[in-house]
């Protein structure tokens, strides 16, 4: 199992409220920006895509690739950073 970014630790630890899209794990400055101009400027609005796509693994990483770019490291770091934050909260 790979170890968790300081940066998804930190996103799974409290609600989302208003984070902004390069708050989740796997997403810099280039795919967040790509991201917001594509309309998902905030975490929770990436979620509601997550949820979409029932949470399924292969469908929002091919998602994430075709949006913005992500690599399959990059993709796999977001997926497991939402999956993380909905098994917590949801």
């Amino acid at each position: 199992m790979s170890s968790t970014s300081q940066k998804h630790k930190d996103f799974v630890a409290e609600p989302m409220g208003e984070k902004s899209v390069m708050a989740l794990a796997g997403i810099g400055a280039a795919l967040g920006k790509r991201l917001e101009e594509k309309g998902f400027d905030k975490a929770y609005v990436v979620l509601g895509q997550f949820l979409v796509l029932k949470k399924d693994e292969e469908l929002f990483r091919d998602w994430l690739k075709d949006t913005c770019g992500a690599n399959v490291k990059q993709q796999g770091d977001c997926y497991g950073c939402l999956k993380e934050w909905c098994d917590a909260f949801l």
